[in-house]
């Protein structure tokens, strides 16, 4: 009797430290899923693309059904600047059936990239009118721009303008939206916009500088800019200037942009000594 009863009590602490071992694995896996959960945002937020990319693809070679894995591939494919096969990737994950209307908006991005406008504006067709984003009114502009629809491209990006506290983006594209109609003076408004909101955007002032050399006024605009960037706005109307056919004062930019460049600039300097032998001959 006395074995019996120590044979029990034994037995009841091996089933209580099975039971407790099973509760322990159920919470370490609970908090596995949470980790990797906050491991796969901070892989596509704070991590390099390409490291992104890395991850996710060895995700999906040990589990090739996971969805997180499958979007988070696309999404870093796009990041990493490879828009072709952040397509591919999206394609197959609508084959399948798993697309969110945030994923077409991707989707959509990805297309854009790749020139392939009817399909983006399937994708952004595809998502609820409900979804009312910047990033969604942002790619209707763009689709609208594409057909030339531009009044619908305005108030889309009107709507996009509405929706963010940096809108410095949206109206430079607005101004390269008026560009595309022929009209520079309200194009040169948005991008005087943009650079007030952000006076480190570079593509903004260029596309101010270029749209006046258009004009043939070369001076460059009173704006925010380092000597790097005078010297390349310089070298950039300089060829403006040149197409213009207004070639001495394109000269006289080239040789400006070099002697402003804090270092050796190559580009202006290549251009420079190449226009000067097509004088010289």
């Amino acid at each position: 009797m006395a074995v019996l009863a120590t044979l029990v009590v034994a037995g009841c602490d091996n089933q209580a430290a099975s039971d407790a071992a099973r509760e322990e694995l159920a919470n370490l896996d609970s908090l596995n899923v949470i980790d990797e959960s906050n491991l796969n945002e901070l892989m596509l937020n704070f991590a390099d693309p390409k490291q992104s990319v890395a991850y996710f693809q060895r995700g999906l070679a040990n589990d090739p059904t996971r969805v997180e894995f499958q979007r988070g591939l696309a999404k870093s494919l796009l990041a990493a600047g490879r828009p072709a096969e952040s397509a591919s990737a999206y394609r197959e994950m609508d084959r399948q059936g798993n697309l969110t209307a945030a994923d077409r908006l991707e989707f959509a991005e990805a297309l854009i990239q790749t020139g392939e406008w009817d399909a983006a504006r399937t994708q952004l067709g595809q998502i609820p009118p409900t979804v009312e984003t910047y990033d969604r009114y942002r790619l209707e502009a763009m689709v609208a721009d594409n057909r030339k629809e531009w009044k619908r491209a305005d108030s889309y990006y009107q709507q996009a303008r509405e929706l963010t506290t940096r809108p410095a983006s949206i109206y430079n594209n607005w101004g390269i939206s008026k560009l595309a109609r022929g009209d520079r003076t309200g194009a040169e408004e948005m991008f005087i916009k943009a650079i007030s909101y952000d006076s480190k955007m570079f593509s903004a002032k260029n596309n101010l500088a270029i749209s006046r050399a258009t004009r043939r006024v070369y001076d460059l605009p009173i704006v925010p800019m380092s000597k790097t960037d005078e010297a390349e706005l310089l070298h950039n109307v300089a060829l403006q200037a040149i197409r213009n056919g207004d070639v001495d004062i394109g000269r006289g930019l080239l040789e400006k942009a070099v002697e402003t460049h804090p270092r050796y600039f190559e580009q202006a300097a290549t251009k420079l000594a190449a226009l000067n032998r097509s004088v010289l001959r």
